[in-house]
Order: C-alpha cells, then sequence, then structure tokens
C-alpha cells in the first residue's frame, strides 16, 4: 500500500437478522461500512457518530460504540490510496428502517452467511470479526 492515506471512522451496524449494514457512495460500486472522514478537531468515536446520523439516520451515543481499534486496508474508490480505519461496532441491533441520505446512494444488508457483492476491501477483511461479534451478541 502506498500513495495516500486517507482517515475515516467505520461502524459495524447489525441488525437481528444477522446481516451488516453497508453503504454505497454516489458515483461509487462498491459496498462499505458506514461512517466517513472526521470534521477538524473531531475524534474518531465522535466521527462515527456523527456520520451514522448523517449517512442512514442512525442516532447512536458514542458509549454504545465498541472500539475495535485502528485497521488499515486498500482504499475502495480512491487509486493509490490507503484507508487507516477507526472501526467501531455498535452493541445494539437494528429495528427500523434506515435509508440512505446525505452523500450515500444506497444501503444493503449484508447476508453473514452469504456475503455477496462489490465489497470494499476494509470490510472483506473485517468480515470474520463481524461474524463472530454477531455470533457472541
Amino acid at each position: 500500500m502506498s500513495g495516500a492515506v486517507v482517515v475515516v471512522a467505520a461502524v459495524v451496524v447489525l441488525d437481528a437478522r444477522r446481516r451488516v449494514l453497508t453503504v454505497r457512495k454516489s458515483g461509487t460500486r462498491r459496498f462499505m461500512l458506514p461512517g466517513g472522514k472526521p470534521e477538524a478537531d473531531e475524534d474518531l468515536r465522535a466521527t462515527a457518530v456523527r456520520e451514522l446520523a448523517e449517512e442512514v439516520g442512525l442516532e447512536l451515543a458514542g458509549d454504545d460504540l465498541q472500539s475495535w481499534g485502528v485497521h488499515t486496508d486498500v482504499a475502495a474508490n480512491e487509486p493509490d490510496t490507503t484507508v487507516r480505519a477507526g472501526v467501531y461496532a455498535w452493541t445494539g441491533r437494528v429495528t427500523d428502517t434506515l435509508l440512505p441520505a446525505a452523500e450515500i446512494a444506497e444501503l444493503r444488508w449484508l447476508d453473514l452467511d452469504n456475503p455477496t457483492g462489490e465489497l470494499a476491501p476494509l470490510l472483506v477483511t473485517l468480515l470474520p470479526r463481524i461474524i463472530d461479534f454477531e455470533e457472541s451478541a
């Protein structure tokens, strides 16, 4: 991995049907975990909370997020770029309908028993941990 580095927050959000929330940003083809870039002087946990509200209308408290540390992978939509993601897992489960907003063109619930489609490298890397997290919940 070389070139530019982009820092983001990414959030694992599950529902009661063994699925993880993924989003596709406008003008892209790969699905990824919801989240995004921090604003000035914003820590990544606060970024995660803000981005989930902006992108899919899910209001979370920072205390409801379990930190999974920082993970680095190839960026999904930017050539020659590495993504450095502060990854969090929401300890709750979605029961309401979520709708795409802001720069999100589409959201999709990814079946953990059959994860298919064009997925971001970071999401693919995290799938085993997401499955373990879902099974332990």
